[in-house]
């Protein structure tokens, strides 16, 4: 059986809550026959506004630890004016070298598991070359103007389905937002009867 139900996944880099579903997104296309429309964000798309960003910070932070410790997993927060653009630009790069997964899984656990910048370019080629990618592919990609075009239409696109904030999942017409709606997901899956044998 081939994928014939496409899984949109809008996904920002500087969300926490993206952290937690990093450990359990691609674990959908082991278990689904579904394909996956990578959709990453830039800057602030799908966050909060920084004036509310602000106030949430202190609450969001007491919440994903607490998600954390229930997962079994570390988290450290990485610096406040952490940019999360240039890490979405070379997911679609990593996307298109077959090391999606075991990029994102390595950049968020630079990120908010040993509080490192991902904007930082240094820290990026470090986690490119721990999954493969050229250090040469990543410098062309950081010149590349489509690839930061890329994520201002994926945003475009977002909002005219209805997509607010990340972590996002969308199958047809049904959103699923949140890391704490992936089963719900799955159920939703399942009940299409697309889980694989």
């Amino acid at each position: 059986m081939t994928p014939s139900i496409e899984l949109n996944i809008f996904f920002n880099f500087r969300s926490p809550y993206c952290y937690l579903a990093s450990k359990k997104i691609f674990s959908i296309f082991d278990e689904f026959h579904v394909k996956m429309a990578w959709k990453p964000l830039g800057g602030w798309s799908g966050r909060s506004a920084p004036d509310r960003a602000k106030t949430k910070l202190p609450l969001a932070r007491q919440d994903v630890m607490r998600y954390a410790r229930v997962m079994g997993i570390p988290f450290t927060p990485p610096p406040k004016d952490t940019e999360p653009t240039l890490a979405a630009v070379i997911s679609l790069i990593a996307e298109e070298e077959g090391v999606l997964e075991p990029y994102v899984v390595e950049i968020m656990h630079k990120e908010w598991a040993e509080g490192r910048n991902i904007g930082d370019i240094d820290v990026v080629l470090d986690v490119g070359a721990k999954v493969g990618l050229d250090k040469e592919l990543i410098q062309r990609a950081v010149r590349n103007e489509g690839l930061f075009k890329k994520l201002e239409s994926n945003w475009e696109e977002a909002q005219k389905k209805g997509v607010f904030g990340v972590p996002t999942f969308v199958v047809d017409d049904q959103i699923f937002w949140g890391n704490d709606r992936i089963d719900f997901l799955k159920n939703h899956l399942r009940e299409l009867g697309l889980r694989k044998r």
